[in-house]
């Protein structure tokens, strides 16, 4: 009986596989014909634009066929002419250093608040005040960048209520949103007004998945509110941080393109300007496709490496990642 087991070859093996594999299928192809309009959407919408990467390395020309499509096919190619005019741009750095500035800035000053806002709220015990709160905090997050800089324009502008205020106590007004020592704060307490409540939801969930019983036990122990929150909650959701840090990390050359193209102005161009809104008024503005699409794929590569790179870094040092 060993002897004929050990005997079936690896075709053998391989093809009883494929049979099981068909066989599953067979008996649930009701799940997998719901799969077909969601595995549609994700090949028109997301697999099918990837062919305009190749504006990067082409001289678009849109009249170069009868169609978007026809021109990315006939616009002559220039290899990587527009990545060397691009790292030949003195712009370039200028826009690169205000990205990664700001970005550090919000991921130092605002992706600890998320964490300590939901063990804050998880300590609340009434019912009531805590989905009042909870409301208030998240609310922000469903206004558009539209509104929330119409309403810190009503409050921080030359006639703001702030500046009156400063104007009748001190004697004079604070240009906030035109002053380039300023200005990338207001874009880090902006966005943190905005995003921290609703960032605080998913560490609320994970806090929610830690067992209860550990609490119990530090609680007998005499553990009091501070040490359950530093040896019990924190390593709780130390899985969740490193997971949310590395996806961060990856996005660090998006520095908010939606916030700072609506609030910014030519007055802080020289801080605020980043890669996403010089790809706007190059790519756009200049009708300059090619260069854009460089731009962007560079933004894309730089991202995908930051998040390989530390993923690798957080199983190596901490024994946790997302792969």
């Amino acid at each position: 009986m060993n002897k004929s087991l050990a005997q079936v070859s690896p075709g053998t093996e391989k093809l009883r596989k494929k049979n099981a594999l068909w066989s599953y299928i067979k008996m649930n192809y009701d799940m997998y014909l719901l799969l077909i309009p969601s595995l549609l959407f994700i090949l028109v919408f997301d697999y099918l634009p990837l062919y305009g990467i190749t504006l990067a390395f082409k001289d678009f020309n849109m009249f170069a066929g009868s169609n978007p499509f026809m021109s990315i096919i006939h616009s002559p190619w220039v290899g990587l002419e527009h990545f060397r005019n691009i790292f030949g741009m003195a712009d370039f750095y200028k826009v690169l250093s205000n990205t990664l500035i700001i970005s550090i800035y919000k991921l130092v000053f605002l992706f600890p608040l998320p964490i300590m806002l939901a063990i804050l709220l998880n300590e609340l015990h009434l019912a009531v005040f805590k989905k009042v709160l909870q409301t208030i905090l998240y609310l922000p997050h469903f206004l558009s960048w539209a509104v929330v800089s119409g309403i810190f324009v009503t409050l921080l502008g030359s006639t703001g209520i702030v500046n009156n205020f400063l104007s009748a106590v001190f004697g004079h007004p604070i240009n906030f949103l035109m002053d380039t020592s300023l200005f990338r704060s207001v874009l880090v307490v902006t966005d943190g007004w905005k995003e921290i409540g609703w960032s605080s939801i998913i560490y609320l969930a994970a806090i929610t998945g830690i067992d209860q019983e550990q609490y119990e036990a530090a609680t007998v122990d005499g553990a009091n509110k501070l040490q359950k929150m530093v040896y019990i909650t924190i390593p709780g959701i130390s899985s969740t941080i490193i997971l949310l840090l590395i996806l961060k990390i990856g996005h660090i050359l998006n520095a908010g393109f939606e916030q700072i193209f609506i609030m910014y102005n030519p007055t802080v161009y020289e801080v605020a300007d980043i890669i996403g809104t010089y790809i706007y008024r190059v790519g756009l503005g200049q009708m300059n496709f090619s260069l854009g699409t460089s731009m962007g794929l560079f933004n894309s590569v730089v991202a995908f490496i930051l998040i390989v790179g530390f993923n690798r870094l957080a199983r190596k040092f901490m024994g946790k990642s997302i792969w």
